[in-house]
C-alpha cells in the first residue's frame, strides 16, 4: 500500500485496502462464493426498503460468458476476459411505497443500487476476491442481450474475480494496476452551505 492510500481518519483498513484491479488469474469462482456478493449487496439500504437492485451475471465457463463480455467495449473487454464473473446491475424505477396500492416512479433507484454496488465491492474484498466496476459498455445491447424490461435502468458492470499479475496486461495497462489516491476530505465536505472551489 502506498502513502497515497493512507486514510486522513480513523476507519476500518477494508475501506483503503480495497482497489480495483484489471489484472485477474483466468480461476473459475464456485457459485456460492459469488452468490455471499449478492448475498452482501441485498443488505444494502435503500429508500423505503425499495430494494431496486437486480443482478445479472454469467461465470467464466459458462455458455453466457462469451455473451456477457462481448457486451463490454474492447478496450475493457481486453482485461475483463481474464475474470471469473461478470455481473450487470440494473434497477426498477417503479417501486409500490408501504401501504399503497400502484407503483409510483422512484427517482432514487441509481443512488440505491450504488450502495448495494458498494456492498457487494467490500464483500468480495473481505473474501480475497475483487470487483472492478466499468461504464464502459452498451447499455442498448445489454438491455436487448439480457432481455430486460424497459422499467429497469442499466446502471453498470462488474467484473469479478482473483487478482492476478499485473505483468499479464498489455503495457499501458500495468503502470495503471496500483491503488489510486483520493481527493483530501476538506476538499469533500463542508460544514452548513455549500462551499467548494472546486465544485
Amino acid at each position: 500500500m502506498t502513502a497515497a492510500r493512507t486514510a486522513e481518519n480513523g476507519v476500518h483498513p477494508i475501506f483503503v485496502e480495497r482497489w480495483s484491479p484489471r489484472a485477474y488469474d483466468e480461476s473459475s469462482i464456485p457459485e456460492s462464493e459469488l452468490k455471499a456478493l449478492f448475498e452482501a449487496a441485498r443488505w444494502a439500504p435503500s429508500a423505503y426498503n425499495a430494494q431496486p437492485w437486480r443482478f445479472i451475471y454469467a461465470r467464466r465457463g459458462t455458455p453466457a460468458w462469451q455473451t456477457f463480455l462481448d457486451l463490454l467495449i474492447p478496450y475493457n473487454r481486453g482485461w475483463a476476459q481474464h475474470a471469473s464473473a461478470l455481473a450487470f446491475a440494473v434497477s426498477a424505477q417503479k417501486f409500490v411505497p408501504p401501504g399503497k396500492d400502484e407503483a409510483i416512479d422512484t427517482g432514487f433507484q441509481s443512488y440505491d443500487t450504488g450502495a448495494a454496488v458498494a456492498y457487494l465491492i467490500l464483500q468480495a474484498s473481505l473474501a480475497g476476491l475483487a470487483a472492478h466496476v466499468v461504464a464502459g459498455f452498451d447499455k442498448q445491447a445489454v438491455r436487448q442481450a439480457l432481455a430486460i424490461p424497459a422499467d429497469f435502468n442499466v446502471e453498470t458492470a462488474i467484473v469479478i474475480g482473483r487478482r492476478g499479475e499485473a505483468g499479464n496486461l498489455p503495457p499501458e495497462l500495468q503502470a495503471r494496476e496500483a491503488p489510486n489516491a483520493r481527493k483530501p476530505l476538506e476538499s469533500l465536505i463542508a460544514e452548513n452551505r455549500f462551499d467548494f472551489k472546486d465544485a
